[in-house]
């Protein structure tokens, strides 16, 4: 099991101390939530109405799930999962975060992605642009 280190030098991490929230905030670094008031009377870019359209009409979710399937079907995920347990190895169960490992291996994993598998879901967001007239 990973540990979950905070920022803070005490000698207990947030996780072991119950203190959940702080211990995903100190594993994982994103950027802050933009405020919902600003750019309100701004249009919506085709970026985010096709993600609207995908959402709505639950294509996201199938999209989501056909890519799961074939990413298990051609072995990433095990090969995904055989690379996090090599580096956690190598730099120490102990002295490494989740943020860390997401640093080390989101670049990798993106690049170990078939390109038949990213040729068939741009195919797929496609037809449903076409079938949805944008």
């Amino acid at each position: 099991m990973l540990s979950v280190r905070s920022s803070n030098s005490s000698s207990k991490s947030d996780y072991e101390r119950g203190d959940f929230t702080a211990a995903m905030r100190a594993s994982i670094n994103r950027p802050p939530t933009p405020d919902g008031d600003e750019d309100k009377g701004a249009e919506p870019t085709l970026q985010e109405i096709i993600n609207i359209k995908l959402i709505e009409s639950g294509e996201k979710e199938r999209l989501k799930e056909l890519l799961r399937e074939r990413l298990i079907e051609c072995g990433w995920r095990d090969e995904l999962k055989a690379q996090c347990r090599s580096f956690t190895r190598k730099k120490g169960r102990s002295k490494i975060t989740v943020d860390e490992i997401i640093r080390n291996i989101t670049p990798k994993g993106r690049a170990m992605v078939p390109d038949t598998v990213k040729a068939e879901l741009l195919q797929r967001i496609r037809a449903f642009l076409m079938s949805d007239n944008l």
